[in-house]
C-alpha cells in the first residue's frame, strides 16, 4: 500500500481524485450499470476507473483509504490513520456510527492540504 507521502509525489494520481466521490455513487456507477443514465455519469467499459477517499470505521483507529475502482474491482490503494485531532469531530457528523464513509468537511480539506492538491483538479 502507498503512504500519503508517495501519493503527493504521484502528482498524475492526486490529478486522478475524485474528491466529490462517494462509496455510494461508486458502487452505483461500476457496479449497477441499469441506472447509471439517471445520474449523468456513464461507464462504458473496464478501462472506465475512478480515484477516490473512503473512511472505514469499523476498527478502533479510523482509516482513510485511497480506493481505485473500475467496473471489476476495487482495490485499495493506500491506508492513511485519520489524525487523533480529526476524529472526534467526525465521529460527531456520523453520529458515532461504524461503517464506511465519503470523505468531507475538515477530512476532505486536510487529505487535500497533506496532498498539495488545492491547485489540482480531478
Amino acid at each position: 500500500m502507498m503512504a500519503i507521502e508517495e501519493i503527493r509525489k504521484n502528482r498524475d494520481l492526486v490529478n486522478m481524485i475524485d474528491w466529490d466521490m462517494t462509496p455510494e455513487e461508486a458502487v452505483t456507477l461500476y457496479l449497477e450499470w441499469g441506472n447509471n443514465w439517471s445520474h449523468g455519469r456513464m461507464v462504458k467499459s473496464k478501462n472506465d476507473v475512478s480515484y477516490y477517499f473512503v473512511i472505514n470505521t469499523w476498527e478502533d483507529t479510523p482509516i482513510i483509504y485511497l480506493v481505485r475502482r473500475n467496473s471489476e474491482e476495487a482495490v485499495e490503494m493506500a491506508a492513511i490513520e485519520l489524525p487523533t485531532a480529526l476524529q472526534n469531530t467526525f465521529f460527531k457528523k456520523v453520529g458515532h456510527n461504524k461503517g464506511v464513509y465519503p470523505i468531507f468537511g475538515e477530512v476532505r480539506d486536510w487529505l487535500k492540504k497533506e496532498l498539495d492538491a488545492a491547485t489540482y483538479h480531478a
